[in-house]
Order: C-alpha cells, then structure tokens, then sequence
C-alpha cells in the first residue's frame, strides 16, 4: 500500500499512531492502526428506530445505593439525546413525559408504557448492577443491562433483545478517588454505558473504547 492508497487523514492517523506507540503498547498501536486502515463502521443491531417515535425507559432490576439512585434517569436521558443524534429522522419523547407517567402509575411492562406516552417503540433498558468503586480508593465502574425493543406494529411484541456483556470503565485500571470527585466520575461512567448502549441502534465506528483507560486517567 502506498500513500496515494489511503483515504484522506488516514496516513496522518498511521503517523499519530507510530508516535504514541511508547505511551500505550504494541497491543493498542495495532488496533488503532487496523482501525485507521479498515475505516468502516459496525452496523446497527437494530437499525428499526428510523422515523419511528421512540420513548426510552430504563429501570433498576436491583435496588441501588443510596448515592446512585438517580442513575436509571440520567442513563435513559443520556441514551435518548445519543439517538436524537445519530438515528435518523427518528423522534423521541422528551424524558420528563417519561419520568413523569412512570412516576405515577404502577406498570410492569416496558410495553404499558409505551401505550400511555403514543411512542411507536420503546426501548427499555434493565439495568441489573451499577457500581463505581473498585475498593475504597478506586474508582471503576462496572455495569450490567439488558436492551430490549418492542414495537406498536408488532402488536407490542418485543422485536430486539441483547444482553450486553459487563461494561467496564476504565477497562484495565482505576481511577483513584483523590483524583476525582465522586459524582463526576458517575456522570463519566453513565456517558460510556449510554454510548454502549445507543449504538446498538446506529451503525458507528468501530474499536471506540481503545482510549478509555487513558482518558479516565486525565
């Protein structure tokens, strides 16, 4: 391959990679490499949410501390701004209406909900487990969910289920407490489950957690 081979930026990319080869190790430089040379995006699991009206619900399937409590709020709002984003012509129910019905009303299927707020899909997320500690001293967070899509013309059938493997933050190592405020790191760690979550629903480009342990370490 020579250069008149690459895309544009892609020769500058292999040149950034081969400088920051000291700083992350041989096992990062070939990912990042095989990422710049290959260039293509993941197609979305579940690519149905085009042009559809879509409410987004999360709920705990645990109970969780005290201090993250408001998680299953902030990861449904996180997610439903990623999909207003990146989904085309897709329309999605403001939260508030959301939190709002689910407030007040006793349900137990995502689909109940849906019918009450006219969302053509829901999206429901479970969210089994939610911590940020890794010991006393460290920060990781670690989180466990499961997605599932149910659809109006399908009768509310469930239509997309993918339990999704642990979401680990940083990937290999923590982030010591004295480094971070507690409530910035949870807003950190919720960002980066909302991603691994949302991009189940558009296609994106692929390897994008190759730097996360460098950045949480900032």
């Amino acid at each position: 391959m020579d250069r008149s081979s690459l895309r544009p930026g892609m020769f500058l990319g292999l040149v950034l990679a081969v400088a920051v080869l000291p700083l992350f190790g041989c096992q990062s430089f070939l990912v990042t490499a095989m990422y710049l040379l290959n260039g293509n995006e993941v197609d979305a699991d579940f690519p149905g949410l085009k042009g559809k009206k879509v409410a987004v619900v999360c709920r705990p399937l645990v109970t969780l501390q005290y201090c993250n409590t408001g998680v299953a709020r902030d990861l449904a709002e996180q997610v439903t701004v990623l999909l207003k984003k990146n989904v085309p012509k897709i329309q999605v129910i403001d939260q508030r209406k959301v939190v709002k019905w689910t407030d007040e009303n006793a349900w137990e299927e995502y689909r109940e909900v849906g019918k009450a707020v006219k969302a053509d899909i829901v999206v429901g997320i479970d969210l089994e487990s939610f911590g940020i500690f890794q010991g006393q001293t460290l920060y990781q967070g670690k989180a466990n969910a499961m997605i599932s899509v149910y659809d109006s013309e399908k009768k509310w059938k469930k239509v997309f289920e993918k339990i999704m493997p642990q979401c680990t933050y940083p990937p290999s190592t923590g982030v010591p407490a004295s480094e971070r405020v507690e409530a910035e790191f949870r807003r950190e760690f919720v960002a980066v489950l909302a991603d691994q979550i949302a991009r189940h629903f558009y296609s994106h480009e692929p390897y994008p957690d190759v730097a996360q342990d460098a950045t949480a370490l900032k």
